[in-house]
């Protein structure tokens, strides 16, 4: 089982992850951008942990382990999956949540790149 401590060790041991809130809820950001968080929708199940993902491969981990992965209608056009922390093993996690921070990290050099070449 995961704890929102182990949560916490994991996302900030990766290069570039900073801690802080989501609609007031405990988030973790690269350069500003959010890739996890506690989810703060009511329809999401206590104990949750919310992962910015590409939306293929969400349909690859709801497939693969149902269990522990799941969305719910809020998040569903959301890059985004909710991941049970009570079943979660902490190395599927750790790549998980690298996996995010990549990805929110891609996004934001993307951004830059774009702003420098408007006029």
């Amino acid at each position: 089982m995961v704890g929102w401590d182990d949560v916490r060790k994991l996302a900030l041991s990766l290069a570039g992850a900073e801690e802080g809130t989501s609609y007031g809820a405990p988030a973790f950001k690269a350069g500003g951008r959010t890739f996890a968080c506690q989810p703060t929708h009511k329809s999401a199940e206590s104990g949750s942990l919310a992962v910015r993902i590409p939306l293929e491969r969400r349909a690859d981990l709801l497939a693969e382990d149902p269990a522990t992965y799941y969305v719910t209608e809020h998040y569903l056009d959301y890059p985004t999956v909710l991941v049970r922390l009570s079943l979660v093993r902490a190395d599927a996690l750790r790549d998980l949540l690298g996996g995010a921070l990549r990805m929110v990290q891609a996004e934001g050099a993307g951004r830059a790149q774009r702003a420098q070449r408007k006029p």
